[in-house]
């Protein structure tokens, strides 16, 4: 059975939803009811044994440093196009370390550390089991394997949340992808989970990781932040 051995964890985007705590602070350094969401990844992680640990920075990415010296084996990556591309630029500037990896976003909190357990079947993402109706990414799974993924969400399917793993097989195989889509096509506005998912589709065989809706919080804006913590309210005053 497939294993991860490190993580890489996205943090390098500009979180222009969340203005304007993020006008002075990375989105995933936002506190939340005083802890850093980052701070529930890192330690889900090593709670998981996962330990090796890359953090890909680009906005405000000098606010990152003391990371590498609060958890030893997390090294920080930059991604220098973090502001002219979309998200498939923090990856590619990773895609060294995809193989046997788990990939997740930093400005997200963790409230099961069970779900990032290392060990796997198939790569593929964790997802909440949806009825009603979602705007989110949403998959349709027959006999453990995606065969189809709305971007523009449905109901009846399994959301798709950002936390990923990947074989040293896929990993490979994305590594490549990703280096042919920047690099030869200069596709650079499309999100890295397009590449597997809509762009490769019949390379990966996919599966899911189920998990329930109350294991992880996404933190997409303002309003999801102070529903949240409500010491941020005052940023809404004046709008």
């Amino acid at each position: 059975m497939p294993k991860v051995e490190r993580a890489i964890i996205m943090a390098a985007g500009l979180g222009n939803r969340m203005h304007p705590v993020t006008l002075t602070t990375p989105k995933p350094l936002v506190k939340v009811n005083g802890m850093r969401m980052i701070d529930t990844v890192v330690d889900g992680l090593h709670k998981n044994g996962i330990n090796e640990i890359y953090v890909v920075v680009g906005y405000l990415k000098e606010q990152f440093v003391t990371l590498e010296k609060e958890y030893p084996g997390v090294k920080l990556i930059e991604n220098p196009y973090y502001d002219t591309c979309n998200n498939i630029a923090s990856l590619y500037v990773a895609r060294d370390y995809i193989e046997n990896a788990i990939i997740l976003d930093g400005d997200q909190i963790i409230y099961n550390p069970e779900i990032l357990a290392p060990e796997f079947e198939r790569s593929g993402y964790n997802s909440v089991w949806t009825d009603g109706e979602t705007d989110e990414w949403l998959q349709t799974v027959e006999n453990g394997i995606v065969t189809a993924c709305s971007r523009t969400g449905g109901k009846g399917g399994w959301q798709l949340y950002s936390i990923s793993r990947w074989t040293a097989e896929d990993g490979k195989k994305l590594k490549r992808h990703l280096e042919i889509e920047f690099e030869q096509k200069k596709n650079r506005q499309i999100y890295w989970d397009d590449v597997a998912m809509f762009c490769y589709p019949e390379e990966y065989q996919l599966g899911i990781r189920p998990m329930n809706k109350d294991d992880i919080i996404e933190v997409d804006n303002l309003s999801e932040l102070i529903a949240l913590d409500t010491s941020y309210k005052k940023y809404m005053e004046g709008k």
